[in-house]
């Protein structure tokens, strides 16, 4: 009897570990795609050598001598979709304008330019000059399914092209605040530093964007989302024709219809989308929608729920003239409207010529220069955008630039005008006892 039930365990056991995937091919050709972004150098560690001293533990020494481990640089990841040099990643990774620094599959590090970005759906083109580019493979995230394996690649924490697996958790995912994103909900481990890269299915095409992961830790959880590929591919052709995104409107804000409001609203059932408010010279104000309708088919197709209202009025060209169909306290009603064009976040504008620093420090005190052993220094209150772009953190003890000493910001300020507009400058920078040079780059 024992031997006949091993038996039939392995029998079971057999086909499902022969169906395991394999993802050594996927990794290896998707993988040379991934790139990194990042914004800074990688800081330079003292040659000192460890003291002779047994009893003391070697990671004191290490702290002693190296200070804290280097905080990663890593932004996050992006993947090459043409082999131009144009690199999807997500919007927030590059919102904030800062210089972005491309590290290829070979070890390339490019500066890379931002075509533009659409925060509404967390996606951004950038493009860099190299050539040799291999793209991704573009797959249709419109056949996932429940259940299927899928594989993601990243720098999670600064760890280049990590490939983690999993499987799709569910399709359609709307989040709260996630706008027309229906997401990819899975449970492939992602971290920070995996954002901007790809999600992949068996055949190594690219189904979705890493975009975040939801944890009340901190720290991967099991589930996980990211942007369908084609809404991203959609996003990426308007930023390449026109440098922004265009989407629909209709100025409503919804509620979702659950088997009660049905019942007080004289629905069959508890679909359609209920709009809660209707804004001032919005289409819907234009169109006599009132609050307590319930929008129930929108241009000729079915609206099941209120995220799906708001994903069919963002498809909807500005413009258009669309007819719905709605149910006002049991009234079967239509109304034609003429969609709005939904307000586009601008990116930020790009450093002036003429813009500032923005750089704010303050001179050390006696009492400072004393405990640090330092003659002079100005310590960095708020680091400014030249400054961020490079390196300096709010704390750092500027100590000279292009090897003059500065005590105050007055002397720091001259020796910057002295450089001259363009020029890049030698900041001697000292962050928690270890000293390090930082090329600012000033403003043309």
């Amino acid at each position: 009897m024992r031997i006949l039930l091993i038996g039939l365990v392995l029998l079971l056991a057999g086909p499902a570990a022969a169906q395991a995937p394999d993802f050594t091919l996927l990794a290896r050709e998707a993988g040379a795609a991934v790139v990194n972004l990042n914004t800074s150098l990688r800081p330079v560690l003292p040659d000192l050598p460890l003291p002779d001293d047994d009893e003391e533990d070697p990671r004191d020494q290490l702290r002693r001598y190296f200070g804290r481990p280097p905080e990663p640089r890593s932004l996050g990841s992006g993947f090459v979709i043409d082999p131009d040099g144009y690199i999807v990643t997500n919007a927030h990774l590059v919102a904030d304008g800062e210089e972005i620094r491309v590290r290829l599959a070979d070890r390339r590090e490019v500066e890379a330019r931002i075509i533009g970005y659409d925060p509404p759906s967390d996606i951004a083109l950038i493009k860099v000059e190299a050539a040799g580019l291999t793209p991704v493979r573009i797959g249709d995230p419109r056949a996932l399914r429940p259940g299927e394996w899928v594989a993601a690649i990243g720098s999670p924490f600064g760890l280049e092209r990590s490939v983690t697996a999993g499987i799709v958790s569910a399709v359609g995912r709307v989040l709260p605040e996630s706008g027309f994103v229906a997401f990819i909900q899975t449970d492939a481990a992602v971290s920070p530093g995996n954002s901007g890269g790809p999600l992949l299915n068996l055949r190594g095409e690219v189904v979705g964007v890493n975009s975040g992961f939801y944890s009340e830790t901190g720290g991967y959880a099991g589930v996980s989302f990211a942007i369908p590929i084609d809404v991203a591919m959609d996003v990426v052709r308007q930023l390449r024709a026109h440098g922004k995104v265009t989407r629909g409107v209709i100025g409503v804000r919804l509620q979702e219809v659950t088997n009660e409001l049905a019942r007080a609203f004289g629905l069959p059932r508890a679909a359609g989308a209920l709009v809660l408010e209707v804004f001032k010279g919005a289409a819907a104000e234009r169109a006599a929608i009132r609050p307590g309708d319930v929008i129930v088919r929108f241009d000729g197709k079915p609206v099941a729920s209120d995220a799906e209202l708001v994903q069919l009025t963002a498809a909807a060209a500005p413009g258009k003239t669309v007819e719905v169909e709605l149910v006002r306290f049991g009234a079967q009603l239509s109304a034609r409207l003429r969609v709005d064009e939904a307000r586009t976040p601008e990116m930020p504008p790009a450093l002036r010529a003429d813009a500032p620093l923005g750089l704010q420090a303050l001179p050390l005190s006696a009492r400072q220069r004393e405990r640090l052993r330092l003659e002079s220094g100005v310590m960095v209150g708020r680091p400014g955008d030249a400054g961020r772009r490079a390196g300096l953190e709010r704390g750092d003890i500027i100590l000279s630039v292009n090897g003059k000493s500065v005590a105050t910001m007055a002397e720091f300020n001259r020796v910057i005008e002295s450089a001259g507009r363009g020029a890049t400058v030698a900041l001697l920078v000292q962050r928690e006892g270890i000293r390090q040079f930082l090329p600012l780059r000033l403003p043309r």
